[in-house]
């Protein structure tokens, strides 16, 4: 239809709002355009969308569709949880002198200031992290936020290891459970 109709793989490309990358990938069968590009490609060429593409095409679509959703909505759920360890700087979950009174982070008294430091730093990485997860989420990027995603668990682990190291039982527990969701969503979407 493109070339019935003189266009460049570019041309056709600006006129639904897609990449010439998109249209080649689709005219050699490496991919399907989503269900959005399918409508444009539909109203540019005055034809319905069955007549596009066949029914097993629509299905494959609509399944690639479902999939890269669902992997959104798991990035996003998981760049969240990592914005969520901010908590750890304001609730009372880090034992002080030995009788193990529960404070926040900034009233910790009894650990060296370089320790505290370190808290501080590795839980502002991990709460950076999901930020520009959730900013970068906004742009199709799914290579970033794939490495966003990575990074966010790396964070997550080594904030983890932190506290069991240190002996901050509850703040382990918190960042356990944090890293244990993150992993049940990314292996949900996995399957």
């Amino acid at each position: 239809m493109r070339k019935s109709k003189g266009l460049t793989q570019e041309e056709l490309a600006q006129a639904i709002f897609v990449s010439r990358t998109a249209v080649s990938k689709w005219e050699s069968g490496r991919g399907y355009p989503n269900i959005d590009s399918l409508k444009g490609l539909a109203k540019f060429f005055c034809v319905t969308v069955d007549e596009l593409i066949s029914p097993d095409e629509i299905i494959a679509a609509a399944e690639e569709e479902k999939r890269e959703l669902i992997g959104n909505y798991t990035s996003l759920l998981c760049h969240v949880m990592d914005v969520f360890t901010a908590l750890l700087l304001f609730i009372p979950v880090f034992g002080n002198g030995a009788e193990k009174q529960s404070v926040s982070l900034f009233v910790l008294s009894n650990t060296p200031l370089w320790i505290k430091i370190v808290y501080t730093v590795v839980i502002s990485l991990t709460v950076l992290n999901g930020i520009c997860g959730l900013i970068i989420s906004r742009f199709d990027k799914p290579l970033w936020s794939k490495h966003r995603l990575i990074t966010g668990i790396a964070l997550s682990v080594i904030v983890c290891l932190l506290f069991i190291i240190t002996r901050q039982p509850y703040a382990g527990v918190f960042c356990f459970a944090i890293l244990m969701i993150k992993g049940c969503l990314i292996f949900r979407r996995k399957t």
